[in-house]
């Protein structure tokens, strides 16, 4: 008990408000009539204060939960892609994800006019395709580790969508360029550019995914065929698949009324072309072309070896596909 007065003596003016809200404080030390009527005082106070204060405890807990909950909620609330001043995303190199990137999302040409691809680094020539781009070279400026890879990247479609004030806005476009310049990922042509930029050009944040052309609108310009570059003779000739399902990843050739196989190497420096050996060109023999791509089957033409010695011959699937 002297313990519990020393304690007591300590502190004689500390206020502790008990009981009911009606109730005055009680001066502890001061005006009490008996040592074991402060001691039980102070044992109610003492609960009550260690029960506000776990409710304090509690009440911040649950303002930390709010304010986490409400975090989540607007990091969340990015999925839905809308933006203010989307137009301005900042340079940055961009990023591989597997089968794709993200970065920024960027347009060339104009987005009024809309003018098909002109076959860029592709090296197509004039073409019908309305809905086209250019991929980026590099990740880091010069290291050439983009999905470029030397032309190998042509004819293949990639699903692109963009941040706009308006959200997510998405198209689908044929590679037909390379877009080497520092902190390129898509380069879109006329018609896609509008369709997620609409008037305001711009650099955007952007995604995008390697797909199958099979079935996608604006990216045909025309059947699918083997195209002969001028120049070609029976000594030399180099040949690209022009509207291909997909980018292009082997070519073979296979005699038909024989065992010997010829896959073709992917031509350095002039990108877009396979080179065909001479002694196929140098052949009237007839040759199962195998075309393989990234995804989908393979398609496959019946010709005769000298129908690659011919410059500029258009050689259309449907019209040599095998029977």
């Amino acid at each position: 008990m002297a313990a519990v007065l020393a304690g007591l003596l300590v502190v004689p003016f500390a206020l502790v408000a008990c009981g009911d809200s009606d109730s005055s404080p009680a001066a502890v030390g001061e005006g009490s009539s008996s040592s074991e009527s402060s001691i039980e005082d102070l044992s109610s106070c003492s609960v009550a204060l260690s029960s506000s204060a776990k409710n304090s405890s509690s009440s911040e807990k649950s303002a930390q939960s709010l304010s986490s909950s409400s975090a989540l909620s607007s990091a969340g609330s990015s999925d839905s892609g809308v933006c203010t001043n989307c137009d301005s995303y900042t340079a940055a190199d961009p990023t591989l994800v597997e089968n794709g990137g993200k970065g920024s999302v960027t347009t060339y040409g104009s987005i009024t006019a809309k003018e098909t691809s002109l076959g860029g680094a592709c090296n197509y020539g004039q073409t019908n395709i309305q809905y086209y781009a250019a991929i980026h070279v590099n990740v880091s400026p010069g290291d050439d580790k983009g999905p470029w890879d030397g032309g190998m990247a042509c004819g293949g479609c990639v699903h692109v969508k963009a941040k706009t004030p308006d959200g997510w806005k998405e198209v689908t476009v044929r590679i037909t360029d390379r877009c080497p310049d520092a902190n390129c990922g898509v380069d879109l042509g006329g018609a896609p550019a509008s369709d997620i930029m609409g008037i305001q050009v711009g650099r955007y944040y952007g995604e995008w995914e390697f797909v199958s052309c099979e079935g996608v609108e604006g990216v045909w310009g025309d059947s699918t065929s083997i195209w002969v570059k001028e120049g070609a003779s029976t000594y030399w000739s180099i040949i690209q698949v022009r509207n291909p399902k997909d980018a292009v990843r082997k070519i073979v050739f296979n005699e038909v009324d024989g065992d010997k196989t010829y896959p073709l190497e992917f031509v350095v420096g002039t990108e877009n072309f396979w080179t065909v050996p001479k002694e196929v060109l140098q052949s009237e023999k007839s040759y199962s072309v195998v075309v393989t791509y990234r995804s989908g089957t393979d398609d496959e033409w019946i010709l005769k070896g000298s129908d690659l010695a011919v410059p500029e011959a258009n050689l259309y699937l449907y019209e040599h596909r095998k029977k």
